[in-house]
């Protein structure tokens, strides 16, 4: 059974002792390049050089070690990349059977990453939203744990791990910019900013193409909106409620950005860190970019959070270099 958990710092404390086992912090690394672009002191963390390609393997491996303990039958989720590999690939740790719901005509390369984490992969709905009530249908079917990809306390205390090792290593810190899809990954920051350090400007970035969590945080409600961005981490159509209620009355700014906007910032990315980026994981320097007036002079913490993105994607970020 499994006991009612909290996010917190203490459980995020916890959550680093669990993961340490499995992973080693990843690199705050400062770019001058980079900082003369902007105009300010950039650092980028480096989630995109994590196990499976993104920051969300910190949430799975300190989910899947509290399921485990809890002896959960086997686990099944819905995804359309990051959320499904990391699910994947930490089931697979802690041995639980994995189940991860795509939509039909999902990416075949991150339908492929995530078959090799051994998970097994089921395709379903014409989009993440339908994908996601068939998920809930069968997880009633197999009698298995659902994983939410954002609604997660032990998700949100285990990603919540790589900002305490960002205040470790950067303590004269004055703003960090993230991107968010459900925010799993912003509500993990503001629970370590917001009692560490909360001078600190937290900064979120999303697609305009796909504006669900900015409307939900300018309404203070859920809010649904139309979703159509080419980039996965920022694909949902509805913001997430547990996230929202941590982020919602701690932002300093939410930037937009349109797809060409984020494919420039893909190209940035490598011109400047000579690192391959998602479209999501590099919205954090053109967001910055925009930003440049407001944030001109100050150390700010860019987060790259993942690089699973179609090859073609790619292609088309770097043309935005000639």
């Amino acid at each position: 059974m499994e006991k009612e958990i909290c996010v917190s710092v203490k459980e995020a404390v916890e959550a680093k002792r669990i993961i340490s086992q499995q992973l080693s912090p990843t690199s705050l690394t400062h770019y001058q390049g980079l900082s003369d672009l902007l105009g300010v002191k950039a650092y980028i963390k480096h989630e995109n050089q994590q196990p499976g390609g993104s920051f969300k393997i910190r949430g799975g491996l300190n989910l899947m070690h509290h399921l485990k303990k809890a002896e959960v039958p086997g686990v099944i989720t819905f995804s359309t990349g990051n959320h499904g590999i990391s699910v994947g690939m930490s089931a697979n740790y802690y041995q639980i059977p994995a189940i991860v719901v795509v939509p039909k005509g999902n990416s075949i390369e991150k339908n492929q990453l995530i078959i090799e984490t051994g998970a097994k992969l089921v395709e379903a709905g014409n989009n993440f939203e339908e994908a996601a009530e068939y998920g809930l249908q069968l997880q009633k079917e197999k009698g298995y744990r659902f994983i939410h990809a954002a609604n997660e306390p032990h998700l949100i205390n285990g990603v919540a791990t790589g900002f305490l090792e960002i205040i470790e290593a950067l303590p004269n810190i004055d703003a960090i910019i993230l991107p968010i899809g459900g925010g799993s990954e912003l509500a993990a920051a503001v629970t370590v900013f917001k009692e560490l350090k909360p001078q600190v400007a937290i900064i979120a970035v999303q697609a305009k193409e796909s504006p669900a969590a900015y409307l939900s945080w300018q309404s203070k409600k859920i809010r649904q909106a139309d979703n159509h961005t080419f980039a996965g981490g920022f694909a949902t159509g509805a913001g997430c409620q547990l996230p929202l209620s941590i982020y919602q009355d701690h932002l300093t700014d939410f930037v937009l950005l349109s797809e060409k906007e984020i494919l420039e910032g893909i190209g940035l990315a490598y011109k400047y860190t000579k690192n391959v980026a998602e479209g999501a994981g590099s919205a954090s320097i053109m967001a910055c970019l925009k930003l440049k007036e407001q944030l001109a002079g100050k150390t700010v913490v860019m987060q790259m959070s993942g690089a699973n993105e179609l090859l073609a994607v790619y292609r088309k970020g770097l043309a935005t270099l000639s």
